[in-house]
């Protein structure tokens, strides 16, 4: 393999390392200007929206021992690694692809289980991870809170009317 081609694939191997998760999306039709929107809004998520050469990805992700995406690897193809938060990254490019209807996701790898476009779409519909830890906490401070409510009421019962 060349040099040049070499380093773009190490480049792209480094990017599919640093995340648990990868999105691909075709991009067919995207005008630069939407390019930078959708890029600030996943930068908003830590994440990083990098168009890629099919066969230098193909040949990254069979190096990091990715599930075979080469089905999905026609056409153009943009690829999103990269943040803490795949649930809301997957959120911003359905969104925007349902807004601009140029995007389409093609599919995706979450800690190295194939995604198809519908759990995606699943995916995106959940809540964040700060979402969830507020929902969580609610759970367990919603019967501490019903406690305290009960020990109030028979405290001002039995108390003395003044």
């Amino acid at each position: 393999m060349r040099a040049e081609k070499q380093y773009l694939v190490d480049e792209v191997a480094a990017q599919l390392a640093s995340s648990n998760y990868l999105l691909l999306a075709n991009f067919t039709g995207v005008t630069v200007q939407d390019s930078t929107s959708v890029r600030d809004q996943l930068r908003a998520h830590g994440a990083e929206y990098h168009v890629v050469k099919n066969s230098i990805l193909n040949i990254a992700a069979k190096q990091a021992n990715l599930p075979d995406l080469s089905a999905h690897l026609s056409g153009h193809t943009a690829l999103v690694t990269g943040g803490k938060n795949p649930s809301g990254v997957a959120k911003v490019l359905v969104s925007f692809f349902k807004d601009f209807s140029k995007l389409d996701v093609k599919a995706g790898v979450l800690d190295s289980k194939f995604l198809s476009k519908s759990e995606i779409e699943a995916l995106s519909k959940l809540p964040s991870l700060d979402g969830i830890r507020a929902q969580l906490l609610s759970l367990l401070s919603q019967p501490a809170a019903s406690f305290v409510r009960v020990l109030d009421a028979k405290a001002k019962k039995e108390a003395p009317a003044a």
